[in-house]
């Protein structure tokens, strides 16, 4: 198999796990999205912690990749933005987000499109590209996705993102002993793969996911800070934080008042987020 024929499988593979994934999330209460329907001014708690840093919104054009149900997307409608996209691998969860989005009054296109080919499944520039939790490890190569952070962008675009830190991915899931380092820190050629029919989050009586193969990377920091400079941004802010949004470790960790995960022991050891503010000259 050459490397278009097994990156094309790789995608193949993760869009139907994230089809069932979807589905599984969209079983509960997802995000709380349910606030979102009953509240026509709330946002999702992900991207409250960081609406304020892209200032007014008015007249803005926002592109939300890798979205998956569009509970993160609604809130930059809410802000006043008079063009907001969402792109996503999965056909199933943009059904959903398209759902959620009607029935909150958010008026958001949402895009079936692989991240790599976004520059050519929309049109136009944007003033903010806005990405978050749980997006890079499903990407095979850190340098081009940059390239196409770059290409959306207009000049003066703000570019974000907060995700999980390389670092917390290097951990096994076996803890019994400890955190300990199995996994690649740098970005491989070849993916980890896996073989789960759970999700990072579930639900009482949830269906499982019957497409259990996924495909997953792990980017150094530097990787990816050198590849959003090499595709022409600027860098403005990086932040590294012991805070998770997401809990792997029930046995080692505990939640805050705002509902993000720390370990509960010695949290400054193992950097848990990452956040990266950008522009584009």
């Amino acid at each position: 198999m050459n490397e278009t024929n097994s990156h094309a499988q790789w995608f193949s593979d993760n869009e139907r796990n994230w089809d069932d994934r979807a589905e599984l999330h969209m079983a509960g209460n997802y995000c709380d999205y349910q606030r979102l329907l009953e509240d026509p001014t709330a946002m999702s708690a992900e991207l409250a912690q960081d609406i304020e840093r892209f200032g007014d919104l008015a007249d803005k054009d926002v592109i939300h990749l890798q979205c998956h149900v569009g509970t993160d997307t609604i809130g930059f409608a809410r802000r006043g933005a008079s063009r907001v996209i969402g792109l996503d691998l999965s056909e199933a969860s943009l059904a959903h987000a398209r759902s959620i989005a009607e029935r909150a009054d958010a008026d958001v296109e949402f895009v079936h499109a692989n991240v790599y080919d976004a520059r050519q499944a929309v049109s136009g520039n944007f003033d903010l590209v806005y990405t978050s939790i749980g997006v890079l490890c499903w990407l095979p190569d850190i340098a081009r996705w940059a390239q196409v952070i770059a290409s959306l962008l207009k000049p003066g675009g703000t570019f974000f993102i907060r995700d999980d830190h390389p670092m917390f991915m290097t951990i096994g899931e076996d803890i019994s002993g400890g955190l300990k380092i199995e996994q690649p820190y740098f970005e491989q050629d070849a993916p980890m793969t896996w073989d789960d029919e759970s999700s990072y989050v579930d639900f009482p009586d949830a269906p499982r996911i019957t497409h259990t193969t996924n495909h997953q990377w792990n980017h150094s920091l530097g990787q990816i800070v050198t590849a959003l400079i090499n595709a022409g941004l600027v860098i403005d802010e990086l932040e590294e934080t012991p805070r998770a949004a997401w809990c792997p470790w029930p046995e080692l960790m505990e939640q805050d008042s705002a509902g993000g995960w720390h370990l509960r022991e010695h949290p400054e050891r193992l950097p848990l987020q990452f956040a990266i503010t950008a522009h584009k000259h």
